[in-house]
C-alpha cells in the first residue's frame, strides 16, 4: 500500500507540473520491453512472454521473445537465442538470421542489430513477402556498428556501445548514405510513426528530439520528459508515450 501511494504521489506531481500526464498501467506487470506503431502495441516481460494490446486488455501471444516490435512491416520479434520471427496470422514464423534486437517502424522495411552491434536491413518485398522459409530473406549489412536501432518516415535512428547517436537516411532497399552523427547521448532510442523520437539514457532519463521534419530529419535538440523514476524503455504512438521503468512499472502519458 505504502508503495502504492509512493507512484500516486509521483503520478500527481507529474500532472501538476509537467506538460505530460502520466498513469501508471496496472493491468500489466512486470513489462521489459514495448513498442507501439500504427496504432498497435506489443511488449515482452520479464519471463519473456509477449503481448498484444487489444482496447485495455493485454492478450498473451504464442512463444517467448527477448525483444518484439510492431509497425508498417508488421509484427517480428528475436528471442534469447538471437532467433528472428515474424508474426504470420496467428503464428511465429521463423526467418533466416541472427539478431539481438529488430524494429519494424520504417516503410515495410525491417532493420536490426545482431550480437556483434552489426546493422542490417531487410528490403520492404522481401519484409511484406515473408510467409516462410521458402520466402527469401536477404538480409543487407549497413555500416558501423550499433545496439539499438530504429526507423521511422525521416530516417533511421541508432546509438552504440558508447551510448553515442546516430541518424541515417534508408530507403525500401536498404540503400543509404551513412551514419550522421547527432549530439547527445542515449542508451536506447524509438522512432514513431509518426516520425517522432524518444530515447533514455544510462541515468534513465527520458529524452525527445525536437524540431524533427522532412526537411530537417535531424531535428534541432533534446527535451528531457521529467519523470520521478527511472525509465528503461519508451516507445510513442498516436499521442501515448509508452514508458516501462528499470523497477518494471509501465506508465502510459499523453501530451
Amino acid at each position: 500500500m505504502r508503495a502504492t501511494a509512493a507512484v500516486l504521489l509521483v503520478l500527481c506531481l507529474l500532472t501538476i507540473s509537467h506538460a505530460w500526464d502520466c498513469r501508471e498501467v496496472v493491468n500489466i506487470k512486470n513489462l521489459m520491453q514495448i513498442d507501439a506503431g500504427l496504432g498497435q502495441v506489443v511488449a515482452t516481460d520479464t519471463s519473456q512472454i509477449p503481448y498484444y494490446l487489444v482496447g485495455d486488455k493485454w492478450i498473451r501471444m504464442p512463444g517467448y521473445l527477448k525483444h518484439i516490435t510492431v509497425g508498417p512491416a508488421g509484427i517480428w520479434g528475436v528471442n534469447k537465442d538471437y532467433a528472428i520471427y515474424k508474426y504470420v496470422a496467428g503464428n511465429w514464423v521463423q526467418a533466416a538470421g541472427l539478431l539481438k534486437q529488430l524494429d519494424a517502424g520504417g516503410d515495410q522495411f525491417v532493420v536490426g542489430a545482431n550480437m556483434d552491434d552489426t546493422p542490417y536491413c531487410l528490403t520492404s518485398s522481401a519484409t511484406v513477402g515473408y510467409k516462410g522459409p521458402g520466402s527469401p530473406l536477404p538480409w543487407t549489412g549497413l555500416p558501423g556498428a550499433v545496439k539499438y536501432y530504429s526507423c521511422g518516415p525521416f530516417g533511421c535512428w541508432a546509438v552504440n556501445k558508447n551510448d553515442d547517436i546516430f541518424l541515417m537516411s534508408l530507403n525500401q532497399d536498404c540503400q543509404n548514405k551513412g551514419w550522421s552523427h547527432i549530439d547527445g547521448k542515449l542508451s536506447m532510442i524509438e522512432v514513431a510513426t509518426d516520425g517522432s523520437v524518444f530515447g533514455v539514457n544510462s541515468a534513465g532519463s527520458v529524452y525527445t528530439r525536437d524540431g524533427i521534419t522532412a526537411s530537417k530529419p535531424e531535428g534541432t535538440g533534446w527535451s528531457n520528459i521529467p519523470m520521478g523514476m527511472l525509465m528503461g524503455h519508451v516507445t510513442y504512438d498516436l499521442g501515448r508515450l509508452w514508458v516501462v521503468s528499470k523497477s518494471a512499472v509501465t506508465m502510459v502519458c499523453t501530451h
